[in-house]
C-alpha cells in the first residue's frame, strides 16, 4: 500500500491520494504526533482530535487559494504536516529555529493568521470575506476552523453577528466540537451543542419556534450537521455541500479530543497541553509557581467565605484545580471570555465579594479596558493573578507575558505585586486579597520556583537582599530575577563595586519610601521581566523627576519586540538576565554616569 505520508510535500500531493489509503495515512499522522509532542511538549489532545477533519479540508479546499483559518492555532499540527512542512515539524516543532506551535505567516503561505488567542479568526473571516465581496472575487473560499471553546469568546458573537447578517457573502465556520477548550467547555452553548450531538431539540426547556433551529439558524447561518469528525468520507460531502449553497453556513463536527491515544482518556484536559519530555507526564522536583498560588488561595479562603475564583477557560494552568475541588460553587470558569471575567468580577465585588481572577499575563491583554474602566474607576477589591509573566519560552511570541507591567503601570490606583519566591507569593497573596480599597494584581513566570531569598534587612516594605558598605548603586529586582541579582551584587563587589540590592515586593504604583530610599544612592538600577517600555523603570524614573529629585535610573528589561520561540533560559540568557549581564548592566550605567552621562530610561 505504500506509505502516503512520505509523498505528501503539498496539498495537491494530498488530493491525489487514493481514498482507500487515507486510513492509513492517518495512523501515520497520529504516529508523527505523538512521536513529536510527548518529545518536544506542546498541544497533544486537540491536535490528534483533528486529524481526519485536517486532511477532510485540505481535499476540499485549495489552500491558499482557498483561505484556511485556525482559531486559537494549537489544533493547527496536522495542518502543518499537510502543507510541506512534516520533516520540520519532526525536528523543530517549538525549538529556536523551527516551527511554530501555532499558524506563523513566516513558515508558510498557507498560514494566513498566527494570533493564538482563542475567538479571533471569526472576524478574520468576515473581513477578509467583506474585501473579496468589494474586490468581485467570487471563487475563494473562506474558511474558519474553531473549537467549540472558542464560542465561549465574546468576540465570536460579535463576528457571527455580522457574519450572519450578510448572506452574500459565503463564510464557512466548521466547528470542531469535542467538549474542551483548555478544560471542559463551560456555560450554555456547550449544553446547546451537547443537545445537536445527541439528536435532541436545540432548545430543550420546552415548545417553542427554537425547538426547531439552532443558535447559528437563528443568527443568519445555514447549519449542516453534525457530522462524525473521524469520517473522512462524510467530512469530504459536508464540507462540499456547504461550499456549494454559497452562503454563510456552519458545519457543525464532533471530534475527540486525543482521538487514538488511550492515556489522553485519562486526563481531566484530555492532554491538552504537554511540557517536553514528559511523556505527558509532569513531575517537577520543585512546585511551579501556580501550585503555591492555588495552595495559598485555598487555605485563604477557608477563612474567608467571600473570597470566589474566576478563570478564563483554564483552571489547571492557573492554579486553580484544588481551588474548584474544595470549593467548586465559588469557582467561575466563564470560558475563553477574559473581557467577560473582569466585568463578572466587577459585579460580584460590587455585591461584597472579593474576587480572584486567575489568568495567563499574555490575556490580560484582551481585558485590559475592563480592569480600567469597570474594575480600577470603581476603586473595586479584585485580585488579578497573572501566571505566565515574563519569557513562556517555546510558546512563542503571543504567549510570552511581556506586557502586563506596562499595562498595570497604566492603571490609577492598582497595586502590583511581583513576588520573588515561594515564601513572598503567599504572603502577597494574602496583602492582595486583603485590600478593600481597590484592585491588586501579581504576577509570576510559568516555571518551577526558586529556592527563597531571604531578606537580611527591612526598609519599612521594602526587603533588602544585600547590603552594601557604600551607597553607590541600588539594584531593584521584579520578581524572580532578584536572585540573580543578588549573584551579581556579590560579583561586583569582588571588584569594588558597591551594590546594595532591594526588593520593593510591591512594585507600582511607586511608593515614598522607595524615593526616599533611591535619595542615598548615586544611581539605581531596575531589573524587570517585561518590555522595556513603560514599565517600574520608567515609572520610578518619573516619580523621582517628579519629586524633584533626578537621581539617574537605569532599566534593564526585555526587548521591545515579538520574541520567537526558544527555551525560557535561554531566552533570558540572550536578553542579559544572569548574573554577568546584570553586572554588566550595572558598570556601564555607573561608568556613564562617572563620565556625566544620562543613564535615565
Amino acid at each position: 500500500m505504500g506509505k502516503p505520508l512520505t509523498d505528501i510535500a503539498s496539498p495537491d500531493d494530498l488530493r491525489r491520494l487514493p481514498p482507500e489509503q487515507l486510513p492509513l495515512l492517518a495512523a501515520q499522522i497520529r504516529r508523527l504526533l505523538l512521536d513529536t509532542v510527548l518529545s518536544s511538549g506542546g498541544h497533544l489532545g486537540s491536535n490528534l482530535g483533528v486529524v481526519e477533519l485536517s486532511i477532510a479540508l485540505h481535499r476540499v479546499f485549495d489552500s491558499p487559494r482557498d483561505t484556511l483559518l485556525f482559531d486559537g492555532g494549537h489544533q493547527a499540527y496536522v495542518h502543518k504536516i499537510l502543507t510541506g512542512r512534516r520533516l520540520a515539524f519532526a525536528y523543530g516543532l517549538r525549538k529556536e529555529g523551527g516551527l511554530s506551535g501555532y499558524p506563523d505567516r513566516g513558515e508558510s503561505e498557507h498560514d494566513v493568521i498566527e494570533n493564538s488567542h482563542a475567538s479571533t479568526a471569526l472576524g478574520y473571516a468576515d473581513g477578509i470575506a467583506k474585501a473579496r465581496a468589494l474586490q468581485g472575487v467570487t471563487d475563494r473560499a473562506v474558511v474558519a476552523v474553531v473549537g467549540d471553546g472558542a464560542l465561549t469568546g465574546g468576540m465570536a458573537y460579535e463576528a457571527l453577528n455580522n457574519i450572519g447578517a450578510a448572506p452574500q457573502r459565503p463564510v464557512i465556520v466548521v466547528l470542531n466540537d469535542n467538549g474542551f477548550s483548555c478544560a471542559p467547555t463551560a456555560g450554555a452553548i456547550a449544553r446547546h451543542l451537547s443537545r445537536l450531538r445527541a439528536g435532541e431539540p436545540a432548545n430543550a426547556l420546552g415548545p417553542s419556534v427554537f425547538d426547531r433551529t439552532t443558535v447559528f439558524e437563528q443568527l443568519g447561518l445555514s447549519y449542516l450537521g453534525p457530522v462524525d469528525g473521524h469520517d473522512i468520507p462524510a467530512l469530504e460531502n459536508v464540507l462540499r455541500q456547504a461550499r456549494a449553497l454559497r452562503r454563510p453556513v456552519v458545519v457543525h463536527v464532533t471530534t475527540v479530543k486525543g482521538q487514538g491515544y488511550p492515556p489522553a482518556d485519562a486526563d481531566a484536559e484530555r492532554m491538552h497541553t504537554i511540557g517536553s519530555g514528559t511523556g505527558g507526564v509532569v513531575d517537577p522536583e520543585r512546585p511551579v509557581w501556580s501550585e503555591v498560588f492555588g495552595e495559598e488561595l485555598v487555605s485563604i479562603a477557608h477563612r474567608r467565605a467571600d473570597v470566589v475564583a474566576i478563570t478564563a477557560g483554564a483552571p489547571g494552568p492557573t492554579g486553580l484545580t484544588a481551588f474548584a475541588a474544595r470549593f467548586p460553587h465559588r469557582c467561575y470558569d466563564v470560558g475563553a471570555a477574559e473581557q467577560h471575567a473582569l466585568a463578572s468580577a466587577a459585579g460580584a465585588a460590587t455585591a461584597g465579594l472579593h474576587p480572584v481572577v486567575a489568568i495567563y499575563s499574555t490575556f490580560l491583554n484582551r481585558a485590559f479596558d475592563q480592569l480600567l474602566f469597570d474594575v480600577a474607576l470603581h476603586r473595586l477589591p479584585v485580585t488579578l493573578v497573572l501566571g505566565g509573566a515574563g519569557i513562556t519560552g517555546p510558546d512563542g511570541a503571543s504567549h510570552h507575558g511581556l506586557w502586563d507591567l506596562t499595562l498595570l503601570a497604566a492603571v490609577p490606583g492598582i497595586r502590583v505585586a511581583a513576588p520573588r519566591d515561594g515564601t513572598t507569593l503567599r504572603e502577597l497573596v494574602g496583602e492582595a486579597i486583603g485590600c478593600d480599597t481597590g484592585p491588586t494584581a501579581l504576577r509570576f513566570p510559568r516555571d518551577a520556583v526558586g529556592p527563597d531569598i531571604p531578606a537580611v534587612e527591612k526598609w519599612g516594605p521594602l526587603e533588602v537582599l544585600y547590603r552594601s558598605a557604600r551607597r553607590d548603586v541600588l539594584l531593584m529586582g521584579v520578581g524572580p530575577v532578584a536572585a540573580e541579582c543578588v549573584s551579581a551584587a556579590r560579583q561586583l563587589a569582588e571588584v569594588g563595586v558597591h551594590v546594595t540590592v532591594v526588593d520593593p515586593r510591591w512594585v507600582l504604583p511607586i511608593t515614598d519610601v522607595l524615593i526616599g530610599v533611591c535619595l542615598r544612592y548615586r544611581l539605581v538600577v531596575v531589573v524587570e521581566e517585561n518590555t522595556v517600555a513603560g514599565a517600574v523603570a520608567c515609572a520610578l524614573a518619573r516619580a523621582l523627576t517628579a519629586a524633584g529629585a533626578p537621581i539617574p535610573v537605569r532599566g534593564m528589561g526585555l526587548p521591545h519586540r515579538f520574541l520567537s520561540q526558544c527555551g525560557r533560559s535561554e531566552l533570558l540568557d540572550e536578553a542579559g538576565f544572569t548574573a554577568e549581564g546584570i553586572a554588566n548592566v550595572v558598570v556601564t550605567a555607573r561608568t556613564e554616569l562617572v563620565d556625566g552621562r544620562t543613564v535615565t530610561s
